[in-house]
């Protein structure tokens, strides 16, 4: 199984690469980037359910299966639930567009990414890393604490803010305001990204490494694409604006 973690470590890392250059040329069809030509669809909300849930599972099962149940572990455990139970579990049936189409092809390669990205990181968290007591008061979990917790809240915030906005607009885009949407076009993007930084040092992992950079790799693209789209769109989008990070991109 080492040389299976291995070899899935190297391809996170080499897909992180691609997918950062493939997507500044090809948007990922769906959302406000949704078109035909991508294969058999389904609902957006199921889509999200299929995708997702074999990250927390495959979490689970790494820590059930480990010889030693730590505090570590429980609270590593914690703290991927608290992301991927609400992101598998509660907003497909919150986002607005739920019932919309979504490619079948794209619901495959996010089931590959998290079956490997799960895969890593419940084995090597769990099975290989050792975390004592002491682990809580270095400067990487203190750090990694404070960046996932306000990562997530961002993220969080973001997508009840954007589900307001689509309810007072009908349904259609318009400029939004207030908050960090003052600042960037894509604070939900933004806080996954601080999110799984934070997850980084807070295991202080190469499989928490290569989820970062994945992350990184997959959203700041889509952001860039989001702030370009709203700016050709919205003929009243604010010049100054960021699209992913605030005063600076």
């Amino acid at each position: 199984m080492y040389k299976l973690y291995n070899y899935s470590l190297i391809i996170i890392f080499f897909t992180a690469v691609v997918v950062f250059l493939l997507l500044f040329f090809v948007s990922a069809p769906y959302g406000k980037f949704r078109r035909k030509g991508w294969g058999p669809t389904v609902s957006a909300k199921w889509a999200w359910m299929i995708m997702e849930f074999l990250s927390p599972a495959l979490m689970v099962y790494f820590f059930l299966t480990a010889e030693r149940k730590s505090l570590s572990g429980i609270i590593f455990l914690t703290l991927w639930l608290i992301h991927y139970l609400h992101r598998t579990f509660i907003y497909p049936f919150m986002q607005s567009g739920r019932d919309k189409s979504f490619p079948v092809v794209v619901v495959l390669m996010a089931m590959i990414f998290n079956s490997l990205n799960g895969f890593v990181n419940g084995y090597g968290v769990f099975h290989l890393y050792d975390y004592d007591v002491s682990w809580f008061m270095s400067w990487q979990f203190i750090t990694g604490m404070i960046l996932f917790i306000s990562g997530f809240s961002i993220n969080k915030t973001a997508d009840k803010m954007f589900r307001n906005f689509r309810k007072i607009s009908s349904g259609e885009y318009i400029v939004p305001k207030g908050w960090l949407f003052n600042y960037i076009s894509s604070p939900h993007y933004f806080g996954e990204i601080v999110e799984w930084g934070g997850w980084a040092l807070i295991t202080w992992s190469l499989p928490g490494l290569a989820f970062f950079v994945f992350t990184f790799a997959n959203l700041f693209p889509r952001g860039i694409s989001s702030h370009k789209w709203y700016r050709s769109n919205l003929p009243d989008y604010p010049a100054d604006r960021k699209a992913v990070v605030p005063f600076i991109v």
